[in-house]
Order: C-alpha cells, then structure tokens, then sequence
C-alpha cells in the first residue's frame, strides 16, 4: 500500500508539473486545487482512521493554507527582480512571518497552530 501511495502521490506532482510547463493559467488552476490535502484525506480514508482524524486534518489545513498566500504574490515579483532562489528564499521567510502572525490570531479563537 505505501508503495502506490507513493506512486499514485508523485504521479499527481509530475502530471501538475507537466501541465504547468504547457500552459501556464492551467497548470496554475490545477496546481492551486487542494490535491495533496484531497488525496491525503483520501488515504487517510482508505486506512481506516477515525472521521475525526479526518476532519481535524482539513481543518488544520485550513488554518495552515492561509499565511502561505501572500507567498504566491511576492514570489512573481522578487523572481523578476532577484531571480529563482533569492525569490523563493524570500517567500520562505514571508510565510514562516506570516504563519507566526497567523498563528498569534488564531490563538484569539483557540486554535493552537504550534
């Protein structure tokens, strides 16, 4: 089973890349769909754990997703300026910003992120 898993996984990543490579707004629409998380809730389902551990694993990606975002419009930006990895070293440190941000609000609502 860990062996498709692994398989079926990566099948998704490349088929997302190869897309993207031909088109640029598909590739982005596709890549943009929740598939790690769909396809995590799916083996999670086929491995027989609760429906809470279901649940919460959507729910805490809920929480998880949002300070990632502001990543997608400084990375564009800070590739043109700087190039490929000074953007994404810059992205990376905006979300880890962000998700301690993030996570500072959603502990007003009881949510603990970390």
């Amino acid at each position: 089973m860990l062996i498709a898993k692994y398989l079926i996984t990566a099948a998704l990543i490349v088929l997302v890349s190869e897309i993207a490579k031909r088109n640029d707004q598909f590739g982005a629409l596709i890549a943009s769909l929740p598939l790690v998380t769909i396809t995590v809730l799916i083996w999670l389902k086929f491995e027989n754990q609760t429906a809470e551990k279901i649940s919460n694993h959507a729910w805490y990606t809920f929480w998880y997703v949002v300070p990632t975002l502001p990543m997608f419009a400084l990375f564009p930006w800070a590739n043109n300026q700087f190039g490929f990895w000074w953007a994404l070293l810059f992205s990376i440190a905006l979300t880890i910003i962000c998700f301690i941000g993030w996570s500072l609000f959603a502990k007003q609502f009881g949510v603990e992120l970390v």
